[in-house]
């Protein structure tokens, strides 16, 4: 307990800063996040026997990141090119002797769509109009919902979620974080309501929006360790696992703050 709280702070000292003042430092953050996070995933399918491109992976997503939030008027094109480009090297792996190199261009695609593509809404959301208290009413939605769901299954909890992905997880306990989940909506919402247009109505939105779905960002991740067989992504943050341990959740929440604000708020 007191490995993950003193890491949890070491990451608290240095992301907070970062997000609150945005810029160069935000998106470095979230640069190593996201490329860290595909080298992470590559070496989680190498745990299943699969062989994706390491360099296209990673060296891909930080590509896709730069051209979506500095360049998005070629980011289609660079997106395009990197899976040519995964599709031409796994074609002459299977030209080499790699039987499995269908699977393992798949796997290589995946890493710059999940973490480069879906990704880079983390930076996009923070770019909005406002993006600072969008990011701090999306996120910590997702932080209550988690912690609530934790609390209230182990107490509470009867019923399997999803018995092969996480065992641990309950009914009982999904459906306490989304109730509290969607009070913390409203919560941040009523806290940052004379710096961005939303109303508490709005924020229940948010909360509910977040605390239903973002768990499958969870349940996959789970499910890619699972194959593996590998309990964390890996152990950069002592007691808390992998970069992709932590992100597993924003993977979603990213991209489904971004529209709920671009769409009824902006």
């Amino acid at each position: 307990m007191l490995k993950r709280l003193t890491t949890a702070l070491v990451l608290a000292a240095i992301g907070l800063p970062a997000t609150i003042y945005g810029g160069i430092f935000f998106w470095l953050m979230m640069a190593f996040f996201l490329t860290y996070a595909a080298w992470e995933y590559v070496n989680l399918m190498r745990g299943a026997n699969f062989e994706p491109a390491p360099l296209i992976s990673v060296a891909g997503v930080l590509a896709i990141l730069i051209a979506r939030t500095q360049f998005p008027t070629y980011e289609s094109a660079v997106f395009t090119a990197l899976v040519l480009l995964a599709m031409a090297y796994h074609l002459n792996a299977f030209e080499r002797g790699r039987d499995q190199a269908a699977g393992d261009f798949a796997i290589t695609a995946t890493s710059l769509i999940y973490m480069g593509w879906i990704g880079s809404y983390l930076v996009k959301l923070r770019e909005l109009p406002g993006g600072l208290w969008w990011f701090f009413l999306i996120l910590p939605t997702i932080w209550f919902a988690d912690s609530a769901a934790y609390f209230v299954g182990k107490n509470f909890g009867k019923n399997k979620l999803a018995p092969r992905l996480s065992p641990k997880k309950t009914w009982e306990g999904y459906w306490g974080g989304v109730f509290f989940g969607t009070l913390s909506g409203v919560l941040f919402a009523w806290l940052w309501r004379n710096n961005i247009d939303v109303t508490l109505l709005g924020g229940a939105l948010i909360g509910l929006v977040m605390s239903l779905l973002t768990t499958l960002g969870d349940l996959g991740e789970s499910m890619i360790k699972r194959q593996a067989n590998i309990k964390d992504s890996s152990q950069l943050f002592p007691g808390h696992g992998g970069v992709f341990d932590r992100i597993d959740t924003w993977l979603w929440a990213a991209p489904l703050g971004y529209y709920l604000v671009t769409w009824f708020f902006l």
